[in-house]
């Protein structure tokens, strides 16, 4: 059974995944149509709400993506019996007529879909960047989501580099946009530059301040450059936010965006200190950030939270002497919640066709036909005998090419 939250009088927090899109920016990856494909329909199980699939004018190969994950991936309903509806599918775009109109066009198959669009707001990017004033900066913001909102029922806007932006100009953008039609904001700290106490605080502000403010819902979005990313979004949900903005292990540009498994499992861990619950199936977290791991290259580092390969292993004596006697000594996540499991089975050159068959299923690829199973063992094989291991991310790899 999926692990949640029991809702009571909590509000439902929404799950904004950006790992083909923020994500992607990561330096050196770059995901095939396919690859994008594959890791949408396991976001769709996984009870991702949001899914930004994309840059559509970026190229050419991002628009398509977008337009197939729109057409493939948007109808899908396989494991979210949770939500109750499909996943929304989410492009994004700069400010511009362009922008959006392409944006509009790759979303279009989708049944739920929405556009999201930015802006930069701060004094730094407005002066040395756009080299407009803050009046230009209104004016652009509110033909932007005006345009949006002719073309889709749901439209985000994001005030670029809103953590070192100007609180009451933040204000008058967001009230302005609301007015055009605008039904979520979401506020970046685009560079990781906030502190934990002040982005929570910004987004309190926000709601308190703002014209309209009850008519939307607030998101956060933030990068990890200081390594504070998982604590910005968890004080950003404490400050009102219901929506946030996040990647698989944390993947992104830089040092990366927020950690969707971090904050899922601090809600879970900790149920009643968060004003809200999620409906995420957990036990598809590890499976999920294998995957992506294994298709965008970048690997986890072993000692990352949840879903690094020592997340759960214990090598000092004390500790496994605690664990031994009851897994509540130093385990405050049991690994099942997550998805990870003993394996008795360890596969190498030796191993044979049902060693391998079991560990597809227990990968979550029980139903794959007798020819591909076949043909992934055959890879499998002459994968063992170049690498003296190989782990079940080198696994998932074989089973998605």
């Amino acid at each position: 059974m999926p692990h949640t939250n029991t809702p009571g009088e909590q509000q439902k927090l929404i799950i904004f995944d950006t790992t083909l899109r923020d994500g992607e920016q990561s330096p050196g990856v770059s995901l095939n149509n396919d690859e994008k494909v594959a890791i949408a329909t396991q976001l769709s199980k996984l009870g991702v709400d949001v899914l930004e699939a994309g840059f559509p004018i970026a190229s050419i190969g991002d628009f398509e993506a977008v337009n197939r994950i729109a057409k493939e991936v948007g109808p899908l309903m396989e494991g979210r019996e949770r939500i109750g509806k499909p996943m929304v599918i989410c492009g994004l775009a700069r400010a511009t007529t362009g922008d959006i109109q392409r944006c509009a066009e790759a979303l279009e198959p989708a049944p739920y879909k929405r556009i999201h669009t930015f802006l930069a707001t701060s004094d730094i990017h407005l002066q040395h960047k756009l080299k407009i004033d803050r009046a230009e900066c209104v004016k652009r913001a509110v033909a932007a989501v005006t345009l949006a909102k002719s073309l889709c029922d749901e439209v985000e806007f994001s005030p670029e580099d809103a953590g070192r932006s100007d609180q009451d100009f933040l204000c008058e953008v967001l009230g302005k946009v609301i007015e055009a039609g605008a039904g979520t904001l979401n506020i970046p700290d685009t560079v990781g530059y906030n502190m934990p106490e002040e982005y929570g605080s910004l987004i309190k502000y926000l709601v308190a301040n703002t014209p309209g403010a009850e008519k939307v819902i607030w998101s956060t979005h933030c990068h990890n450059d200081l390594g504070l990313a998982t604590a910005n979004t968890l004080a950003g949900i404490q400050g009102g936010a219901r929506q946030v903005e996040v990647t698989i292990n944390g993947i992104g540009e830089r040092a990366g965006n927020t950690a969707m498994e971090e904050v899922v499992m601090s809600i879970h861990t900790h149920p009643n200190y968060f004003p809200v619950y999620h409906t995420i199936n957990t036990t598809l977290i590890s499976r999920t950030s294998q995957m992506v791991s294994a298709l965008s290259g970048m690997i986890v580092q072993p000692n990352k939270a949840i879903v690094g390969r020592n997340a759960f292993l214990h090598e000092s004596g004390i500790h496994q002497d605690g664990v031994l006697k009851n897994k509540s000594t130093y385990e405050i996540i049991t690994p099942e919640t997550v998805g990870v499991t003993d394996i008795a089975l360890v596969l190498g050159k030796h191993s044979g066709r049902n060693a391998f068959r079991e560990r597809c299923k227990e990968l979550g690829h029980g139903s794959i036909s007798d020819e591909a199973l076949q043909k992934a063992f055959v890879d499998f094989k002459a994968l063992c005998d170049k690498q003296k291991t190989v782990n079940d991310a080198d696994i998932l790899a074989i089973l998605t090419n």
